[in-house]
């Protein structure tokens, strides 16, 4: 389950990646409504180009400087879709949106003094601290000096803003290539975290076979030569090689399942990371008291938690999800209990799936059971597995009730 966590699983598809190009159309929308929240910068701009204050040709060059301009400025914000940008195209495009902006200025007035913000922000957004930090004053006292020659009263009023603007956006921009990096680091911890797991499987597979193996040829050898002149010998031989490849496959059973079977702690851990990324708003309980809970009790639990969360994230469109996990005592003992309850109205009216009848089987596996179905408020599961070890019936016992001893 948790491995839908990455960034190519189904929750993935809920997150908006920092720093990274789009992957579908629902990102990209989002993208582009949080860009064009900030092109209101150019409502100055275009106020100018419609008061009819102008020449047609120079209503004709303003409409066509303006498009350049945000196009180049576009292309900047966007320069990670597809092939991103080297640092001199990245450059240049600053020095030709700086150019774009001061050439309209100086020939339509100071109504176009915003347009420096935006080259603000793409220094601060696109250049490495320390050219932003050249670049960004620069801009400013670019700035200035144009407007020294169009409209100074206006260009003392967005000196501030470029300034500010312009240093924020290389906050922004840090964070960013902060992001990638621990995306980068988390990435490369799983891949050793998972080598590591490989390792320590392979080892203990070596300890568990090495002797059973060594022992089963040797055995075959000796069964070999015993066979033609020591026919009961060798029987014996051979009835010892299949009690230790019993024995093998037990252990390696056991092995293989101590891997795959699950952790209450590490689940609710993965929970709490699951319902954030989904926009679920999380309560679960405490590091969970394990102590005398059998492992098949506990992992039992784990794989309820696990469906019950895969549930509410793919199916009942709920805002909220409780978890709670407590000890009670019942007339047939001491029982933990494990309970989640969301709000959402997915799994309303719908019969029970193969996840849950697996869950149901997994958990009367393990001597527990299950409720789930709807509430007032939502849907709710609940978990219940045996909190101490259950003793096998004695011969007594058998006996009293009729069985064979």
């Amino acid at each position: 389950m948790w491995e839908d966590l990455r960034s190519d699983g189904p929750w993935a598809d809920r997150q908006m990646r920092v720093g990274q190009p789009p992957r579908n159309r629902a990102e990209l929308r989002r993208k582009v409504l949080w860009i064009g929240v900030w092109l209101v910068f150019l409502s100055s701009p275009v106020k100018d180009l419609l008061s009819g204050s102008h020449t047609t040709a120079g209503t004709v060059g303003g409409w066509l400087g303006l498009a350049a301009f945000v196009g180049v400025y576009l292309s900047l914000v966007f320069r990670n879709m597809g092939k991103p940008f080297t640092g001199r195209l990245v450059v240049g495009l600053i020095l030709l949106l700086g150019a774009l902006a001061t050439l309209l200025c100086l020939t339509l007035g100071g109504h176009w003094l915003g347009l420096y913000c935006y080259v603000s922000v793409a220094c601060g957004a696109t250049l490495p601290l320390r050219l932003a930090y050249g670049a960004i004053p620069a801009t400013t006292g670019l700035m200035l000096l144009v407007g020294s020659r169009v409209d100074r009263e206006e260009a003392q009023s967005l000196a501030l803003l470029v300034l500010l603007i312009g240093f924020a956006m290389t906050g922004v921009g840090q964070l960013v290539r902060t992001t990638i990096e621990l995306r980068r680091a988390r990435a490369t911890v799983a891949q050793l975290a998972a080598n590591e797991e490989r390792l320590r499987l392979a080892r203990d597979l070596h300890d568990l076979l090495g002797h059973s193996l060594s022992l089963i040829t040797l055995k075959s050898e000796l069964a070999g030569r015993m066979l033609p002149a020591h026919p009961d010998k060798a029987a014996q031989q051979v009835a010892d090689i299949e009690q230790v490849s019993r024995q093998a496959l037990v252990d390696v059973r056991e092995a293989v399942t101590g891997y795959r079977r699950p952790r209450l702690a590490a689940e609710l851990a993965g929970v709490q990371v699951a319902l954030t990324a989904a926009g679920v708003t999380a309560e679960l309980p405490a590091e969970p008291d394990l102590d005398g809970v059998p492992e098949e009790s506990e992992s039992a639990l784990a794989w309820s938690l696990r469906e019950a969360v895969t549930n509410v994230v793919r199916h009942s469109g709920a805002r909220r999800c409780t978890v709670e996990l407590l000890r009670r005592q019942t007339l047939g003992g001491p029982v933990l209990e494990l309970s989640v309850e969301d709000d959402g109205s997915g799994d309303q009216g719908r019969g029970p799936g193969s996840g849950l009848t697996g869950l149901t089987e997994r958990l009367a596996k393990a001597g527990g059971s299950m409720e789930a179905g709807g509430t007032r408020h939502g849907f709710r599961l609940t978990a219940r597995v045996p909190a101490v070890p259950t003793a096998a019936p004695s011969a007594a016992a058998s006996a009293d009730v009729g069985f064979p001893a």
